[in-house]
């Protein structure tokens, strides 16, 4: 590898072997593991661009590969998360440590890379899959929690936090990439395919997506405190009713419009609509 890069990718040379020995470790639990195989063979890839003669490549490059290995990994730990349907002793820590390794590879991309933009670096998909992980990682504990009704009395404020933060990020995943507007000067030949576009839906992901940020807004608004005494520390919390309520008409008129007949369900919506408008 050229020396500029050496001298740029110390740190990340660090963290390839640490999490090299990490991959290491969790496939000694399931040596089968596809998500695990796939992140040890990218490793074995990364760490030949730091041996004497290794070919050179990119930062970007390598920083994409790296984002691909914590993507892999942290899958197959939350895999085991939801398997166990959270536990409650040592579930917070776990969430907040994997929303902290899918931090990073945007930390890194700006403290290594920090003329040009993350998304320039890490690319629009990866960006977005970080956000939806990391959004949909809490949607999955936040959807435990709420079949917790008596954990939920004691822990409320604690539910509300896990909620706004992940509709933060699942909010951030579907603005990774500008909607397509239709006077662009670009020219459509499917008017469905134009719509999806204009209103920033690229994927069923994208769709995915919309229908999470609807039910965890309705939770939200569900189990809002909103006496008095507590309006001080919500003047930083999300407008829940109106982000569902928004939310969500997008994803029926979708789903109700070009993709009717595709296989999306939309009774949960308008059911959460009914009481959210």
């Amino acid at each position: 590898m050229a020396d500029d890069y050496r001298r740029q990718g110390l740190e990340l040379e660090g963290r390839i072997f640490e999490l090299d020995i990490k991959c290491s470790s969790l496939r000694a639990e399931k040596q089968d593991d596809d998500y695990l195989q796939n992140a040890s063979a990218i490793l074995e890839k990364l760490k030949s661009y730091y041996r004497p003669g290794g070919e050179s490549s990119s930062l970007s490059k390598l920083l994409q590969d790296y984002t691909q290995v914590i993507l892999d990994i942290t899958f197959y730990e939350e895999n085991k998360l939801v398997d166990q349907e959270f536990p409650e002793d040592c579930s917070p820590f776990k969430i907040q440590q994997l929303l902290q390794d899918l931090t990073e590879p945007e930390v890194l991309a700006g403290r290594l890379a920090p003329a040009q933009e993350v998304q320039a670096v890490l690319g629009l998909e990866l960006l977005e899959c970080l956000y939806w992980r990391r959004g949909a990682l809490l949607y999955m504990y936040c959807h435990t929690l709420h079949q917790r009704k008596q954990w939920i009395k004691k822990n409320k404020e604690t539910f509300l936090k896990c909620i706004q933060e992940g509709v933060r990020y699942l909010m951030r995943m579907l603005q990774v990439r500008n909607s397509v507007k239709l006077n662009d000067g670009v020219v459509f030949h499917d008017t469905a395919t134009a719509n999806f576009l204009s209103e920033g839906i690229f994927s069923d992901t994208h769709l995915l997506t919309m229908m999470y940020i609807g039910e965890m807004c309705f939770w939200a608004v569900k189990y809002e405190d909103c006496s008095a005494d507590t309006m001080d520390c919500k003047e930083d919390r999300l407008q829940f009713r109106d982000i569902g309520t928004q939310i969500l008409n997008k994803y029926v008129l979708a789903c109700e419009g070009p993709l009717q007949g595709q296989g999306w369900n939309t009774e949960n919506a308008k059911e959460i609509l009914s009481i959210l408008q």
